[in-house]
């Protein structure tokens, strides 16, 4: 679904890269200035510096000239304003609008009699989040071209949001409400070890505890059904064993005492790991 975030007539120029930095952080990238009051505001060392490494999105970023021209493509059009208006869209929170409009609910509907304007190109699927200028918000008449108004719950008492801080709010609901994002598979987390691999684990460290004097083999107790007990709850690692089979083997080796059969490991990468 394609999405868009539209600043107009931004003042600042940092607020522009602090978007900028706002919308990498949740992975998108299309970003519109109507109007800003700086021609060359992408250029500008304030705004560099605010998108603290999000180059990428002031290098797509367009300028153009009206509100008009930032909607192709767009179908659904979500205003971003703390006041409610007495007239114009419905005002939400936008976890409820999100949930609603990630399903596709809403693309369809035309609650403003749009006709012929963005509703006439519903099947597009864009969406669209307009912010307003920072000394006077969202003129009456942008709003009332939008399908909602989204409002973030806030301090009744100082309910007052920069544009980046309220960009990163929205952005954040919007990438959670598409799914969030997928685990990378080199960052995931090691596979739980499984029954076997936790009992020759729960084995090996039997053998380096009796090596240290801490276990009476003759009198073990419920030392080892306890260990296990506390290893199953933990749902260890399969690179967890590898350490505390490392940890087994270590003691051994200093107590003098050879690892039984099948037990051996092997240092890799300055990890231990099974090697039997």
């Amino acid at each position: 679904m394609q999405t868009r975030f539209i600043l107009i007539n931004t003042s600042h120029a940092g607020n522009v890269g602090a978007a900028a930095r706002a919308m990498k952080t949740m992975g998108f990238d299309d970003l519109v200035l109507v109007a800003p009051r700086w021609a060359n505001v992408l250029r500008r060392e304030e705004t560099i510096q605010r998108a603290s490494g999000a180059l990428d999105v002031l290098a797509k970023c367009r300028i153009v000239d009206t509100l008009d021209e930032a909607l192709d493509g767009i179908s659904h059009l979500c205003a971003t304003a703390m006041t409610p208006r007495d007239f114009g869209p419905p005002t939400t929170t936008p976890r409820e609008h999100f949930a609603a409009l990630s399903k596709g609910e809403l693309l369809a509907q035309d609650p403003l009699g749009l006709e012929g304007d963005l509703a006439s190109k519903s099947t597009q699927s864009g969406v669209g989040f307009l912010f307003g200028s920072e000394r006077f918000g969202m003129r009456n008449e942008d709003v009332y071209r939008c399908h909602v108004c989204l409002s973030i719950p806030s301090n009744p008492l100082f309910g007052s949001l920069n544009i980046g801080a309220a960009l990163q709010v929205i952005a954040y609901e919007w990438r959670l409400a598409l799914g969030g994002f997928g685990v990378d598979v080199a960052a995931a987390p090691s596979a739980l070890a499984d029954a076997a691999q936790v009992s020759g684990m729960l084995t090996h460290l039997e053998q380096s505890l009796v090596a240290l004097g801490f276990l009476d083999p003759a009198a073990p107790k419920k030392l080892m059904p306890r260990l296990n007990a506390l290893f199953n709850r933990a749902q260890v690692t399969q690179e967890e064993i590898h350490i505390l089979r490392g940890i087994a083997k270590a003691i051994l080796q200093q107590s003098g005492q050879a690892p039984a059969k099948g037990a051996g490991l092997v240092a890799i990468d300055g990890k231990a790991d099974l090697n039997g």
